[in-house]
């Protein structure tokens, strides 16, 4: 097997892909500086012949503004033990990029594993293992891969993150958003020990820089990029609370500067420090799409930066059927309509960051004081600030989508969302009102991995309020957190809801709580959701056994 290049992608634009001295380089003979791997590995955005490999080096023996360029060198190989090794490179590491080393290496085979370490002399990173994926010509029988969004550092320990990591055989996992958040300490969180780097909220690059750094040194969060690609969108938090194209909830310009500063800084920021490819002449851009074989088209959206317009006040304000308001650009639009039209995969699946189904709240707020709901205005509303934020704020744009799915006969559609912090399982209608109509889609939405839901006390009536409301609303959890591993064959797609048992325990870091387990799933040929069938089991001997976990030192 040969490697074909290793191509550096710095996220602020540095070339890496040279061994060529740099301005502030190392010289020859010089001694390397002393540094370390504090932030682990991670890849992703895999393709059938190249994956994103990335890491940060910390200089430690002399100030990080004080340091130049630090060539940082990466071997791939086929074996944990990196004695099959199938490419080579040295790339620079700077002030540039925060020492974010991004490296897209290419001319891989599809389909199967490879392990990585970055180096500087003898000082070594952890060893990583990623995967690229199957190419549109080949048949595969099966995927796997979990789906997580909302992880508050500040608002407890990421068990999630943990559990996530033991599973034996992911293919890949799927992070919707909200991978940091922008507050101070005490804003939203006060877990002992976790209090925000920076102590304030982030509003500049060097800001969202070291929020990123103290993320990345979380050992749970390191140990799912150590054993799996990873394939992410940035919701509101990775910027600022309720985000749009022009403003944020949480931004005021008046004393945080202008809003295109700070977004654009913010991006920075998340390039460098993700495994994310930037796609060429479009910065910032991460609507984007990957095949797995003939089985997956995926489409991630940007439905929070990119073309979003500002959020109503209220439900009742005409306007949210406005044909002109847009949650993505005309360009995303038609670029994911087209998509759908043409993919050839057995499933469709989209990935995005807010809720798509129809949501009835006057309907809800009738029902819920027959559930058991004391708080009225309070459940009213949370439900209010969630509403306005989803597509339920943007008809136009998600009747523009159910239409492309309804006349071009698109089957086996399935939606994966993030942002709410609670788990939904909901069958897609043009008109929800209308029982007698065919879904044209499902959507699973996600728990999160710290941020709440609703409390305790509340989110189990609240719960059978909305289901009782939303009859397309199939399976709703309001308060746990948790992840999704989705089971996809030819046959069905498969949800499985899976919740820890604390946040807040070190004793049960990464436990389960089987009592809550909840397996929804939607067929071929039919987006009704159906329920409660077997959990599926893992691929022991084709993932585990072959292409093993790395066990090694992390943080």
């Amino acid at each position: 097997m040969s490697l074909t290049s290793l191509a550096g992608c710095g996220g602020g634009g540095e070339s890496a892909g040279s061994n060529q001295a740099t301005a502030g380089a190392i010289g020859p003979g010089e001694p390397l500086p002393k540094v370390a791997f504090r932030h682990g590995v991670a890849s992703g955005d895999p393709l059938g012949d190249r994956v994103v490999l990335w890491t940060r080096v910390s200089p430690v023996d002399v100030l990080e503004r004080n340091a130049g360029v630090i060539p940082v060198s990466v071997v791939i190989a086929t074996d944990p033990g990196l004695t099959q090794v199938v490419g080579r490179q040295v790339v620079p590491a700077s002030r540039t990029t925060d020492f974010c080393v991004k490296v897209d290496a290419q001319g891989l085979q599809a389909n199967r594993w490879y392990y990585y370490q970055f180096a500087v002399a003898d000082q070594t990173s952890p060893v990583g293992r990623t995967r690229t994926f199957p190419t549109r010509e080949q048949t595969v029988e099966r995927a796997r891969f979990a789906v997580v969004s909302c992880s508050n550092y500040a608002y407890g320990l990421f068990s999630v993150y943990k559990a996530v990591s033991a599973q034996t055989d992911l293919d890949f996992v799927l992070h919707l958003g909200d991978y940091i958040y922008e507050y101070g300490p005490g804003e939203y969180g006060d877990f002992p020990g976790r209090d925000p780097v920076p102590a304030h909220e982030i509003t500049e690059l060097d800001h969202y820089r070291q929020r990123h750094a103290q993320y990345k040194t979380d050992p749970n969060l390191q140990a799912v990029h150590q054993q799996f690609p990873m394939i992410c969108v940035w919701d509101d938090h990775e910027s600022a609370n309720d985000s749009h194209v022009s403003g944020a909830e949480n931004h005021d310009e008046a004393t945080e500067g202008a809003w295109r500063d700070r977004k654009s800084e913010a991006i920075q920021a998340y390039f460098e420090w993700l495994p994310i490819r930037a796609v060429d002449g479009e910065p910032g851009r991460i609507w984007r799409d990957f095949n797995f074989g003939g089985l997956i088209d995926l489409f991630m959206l940007d439905t929070r930066l990119e073309g979003r317009d500002e959020q109503l006040a209220s439900t009742a304000d005409p306007a949210r059927f406005d044909s002109e308001r847009r949650l993505i650009s005309d360009d995303q639009m038609q670029w994911l309509q087209t998509g759908l039209e043409q993919s050839r995969a057995t499933w469709r699946f989209i990935g995005q960051q807010v809720m798509f189904a129809e949501l009835n709240l006057a309907r809800t707020l009738d029902l819920a004081e027959a559930a058991g709901v004391v708080d009225l205005n309070g459940f009213n509303g949370q439900l209010l600030a969630l509403n306005m934020d989803q597509w339920d704020g943007y008809v136009r744009d998600r009747e523009s989508i159910l239409a492309t799915l309804r006349d071009q006969g698109i089957d086996n559609t399935v939606i994966f969302t993030g942002d709410i912090h609670t788990s939904w399982a909901n069958e897609i209608q043009f008109d929800p009102g209308n029982l007698a109509e065919t879904p044209l889609a499902a959507e699973f939405v996600t728990p999160s991995v710290t941020s709440p839901g609703f409390p305790e006390g509340l989110a189990e009536p609240a719960a059978v309020a909305v289901r009782l409301a939303n009859p397309h609303m199939k399976y709703v959890e309001l308060k746990s957190p948790g992840f999704i591993l989705v089971d996809v064959t030819p046959e069905r797609t498969q949800s499985e809801f899976y919740y820890v048992r604390s946040i807040t325990s070190e004793d049960d870091l990464g436990q389960l709580d089987g009592t809550k387990t909840k397996v929804v799933g939607v067929r071929a040929g039919d987006a009704r959701i159906v329920e409660d069938e077997p959990v599926s089991q893992p691929r022991a001997v084709r993932t585990a056994l072959f292409h093993p976990p790395v066990r090694e030192r992390i943080g």
